[in-house]
């Protein structure tokens, strides 16, 4: 175990119970969690996925960001799974982590995991790695560029949590960046809406690809709810580039209000100011259009009904069901495809650095 934990910043994280597998407190990892927390009450409960009083429970609405705060989940990943991506990433690892601290308004991860969906942080970390490793090496050299990257094979880390904010509660990220520092033929990478310094310090060697996750700031005080503020994220570009990290943007999700165009132009405008010479020679961005769900809206609503405004727009959506089944709401097909058309023009005319790896 090489990475070290730090104390949560007591705004995102107060945990006052540690919900456990019985199987999770007997690891050195969960070991080393409920010692970071010694006020907090655990309580060993049968799987991460039986927790009425967390998840589950639409009375958990109103508590949401409480639960958020003071509940953490620690269990057993029980299967080991690589998945094929080919859009932001050529793999999806196994997760490390599920949940997050955080509350943005439009996230889909609730939807698959009841309403507050605190973090639960996986203890078997040694058996991700064994496996992660294992799948590096059947991979062999990749001899084919594509979106994804020219020359590594790109291996999502963070697929249903925020590991910047995973960081906070154990080891589990250091170790991952640790592990692809060692891999000349594949990269990690986790997309982000909070800026941990800590991550300064673990000299990744440029097999880390962090995306910072970004839009125009009056909307993510809206609907990024518990996030870092868009210019601490946007400050914090730079010195994780010259940390060792490649750094990528994702413009997520892009919401179509009345003034959407010139919010966008503006955040473009900032970018090119602030930036460095280095953070624009590697820069990349991924594109991804609001997908909104008909369950979270009501869930929404019970909490936080002012971002409903403007991700509910009957009059601009319609029904999509998704890879994995999920019915879901998104932009008309034609208006959707309209705007990515526009938003990638304004892009590539104030940015023209900034590659598009994908937008959809």
């Amino acid at each position: 175990m090489t990475g070290t934990t730090t104390t949560a910043p007591r705004q995102l994280l107060d945990v006052r119970r540690i919900y456990a597998e019985p199987a999770a407190l007997a690891m050195p990892r969960g070991a080393e969690i409920v010692a970071e927390w010694p006020g907090a009450e655990v309580v060993e409960v049968p799987s991460h996925w039986q927790i009425p009083e967390v998840h589950g429970d639409e009375t958990n609405v109103r508590r949401w960001v409480r639960i958020k705060t003071e509940a953490l989940v620690l269990g057993v990943k029980k299967s080991l799974v690589t998945r094929p991506n080919g859009r932001s990433a050529d793999f999806i690892a196994p997760s490390t982590a599920n949940g997050c601290a955080m509350a943005c308004a439009y996230c889909y991860v609730p939807r698959r995991k009841g309403y507050s969906n605190p973090i639960t942080t996986f203890v078997n970390i040694e058996q991700i790695q064994r496996h992660i490793a294992r799948h590096v090496a059947k991979q062999g050299p990749k001899v084919e560029p594509n979106q994804c990257d020219p020359e590594a094979w790109v291996y999502d880390i963070g697929e249903n949590s925020d590991c910047s904010a995973d960081a906070l509660v154990s080891a589990n990220v250091h170790d991952l960046v640790d592990l692809f520092r060692m891999m000349p033929t594949a990269k990690a990478s986790f997309a982000t809406k909070y800026v941990n310094r800590d991550l300064l310090d673990w000299d990744p060697m440029g097999r880390t690809r962090v995306r910072f996750s970004l839009m125009p700031a009056e909307l993510a005080k809206l609907t990024d709810i518990r996030t870092s503020p868009m210019a601490e994220r946007i400050a914090a570009i730079d010195d994780f580039v010259d940390a060792g990290y490649e750094v990528h943007l994702n413009f997520s999700p892009v919401i179509l209000t009345p003034t959407w165009e010139q919010d966008w132009q503006a955040l473009f405008e900032h970018l090119d100011d602030v930036l460095s010479p280095r953070t624009k020679a590697q820069l990349a961005c991924e594109v991804i259009m609001l997908t909104h769900n008909e369950g979270l809206h009501g869930v929404n609503l019970g909490w936080h009904p002012k971002a409903e405004d403007v991700l509910w727009r009957p009059e601009l959506q319609e029904t999509k069901v998704s890879e994995n089944g999920a019915v879901n709401v998104r932009y008309r097909r034609e208006l959707k495809r309209a705007a990515v058309d526009r938003f990638t023009t304004l892009l590539a005319a104030t940015m023209p650095y900034c590659r598009v790896r994908y937008a959809f």
